[in-house]
């Protein structure tokens, strides 16, 4: 699938969530109130986007996601709908996630965006926060 395509897919509901920093995988807002109505951060975001591609990520934080080895792999080349870590260091705890949409590009929600973006490798790199890329997680499809 084509990053158009892949962008194509995703309902109105994905791109209309607003960045709230305390919805979090595991959080007691999201607990209450599942979904991406009421806004997200980045790694609630990234894995709403799998889930709608039938993509299951257990409600992590970066730093288990990208220690975990069962149910993720990580991987040195990207392809559509694999995970991707970015910090200032190389430390995955508190890590930045997206979701790759095509050939260096990345959709993710920021406090900086506001809103659902979809911004290249180099995007990244120029600012402090995601200067570092760790790295890409691929998750196996269901079904």
């Amino acid at each position: 699938m084509g990053e158009s395509e892949l962008l194509a897919r995703l309902p109105e509901r994905v791109w209309s969530t607003p960045y709230v920093g305390g919805r979090f995988p595991g959080s007691r807002a999201v607990t209450e109130r599942p979904g991406l109505a009421e806004g997200a951060n980045c790694q609630l975001f990234a894995y709403e986007v799998l889930r709608h591609f039938a993509m299951e990520v257990p409600a992590w934080r970066s730093s288990d996601l990208w220690a975990d080895t069962a149910l993720t792999e990580r991987v040195a080349n990207a392809r559509p709908l694999d995970l991707v870590l970015f910090n200032a260091t190389d430390e995955s705890w508190g890590a930045h996630v997206g979701v790759v949409v095509g050939e260096g590009r990345v959709l993710h929600l920021s406090a900086e965006a506001g809103r659902p973006a979809v911004w290249g490798l180099a995007d990244f790199a120029a600012r402090d926060r995601y200067r570092t890329l760790l790295g890409f997680k691929r998750v196996p499809r269901r079904g």
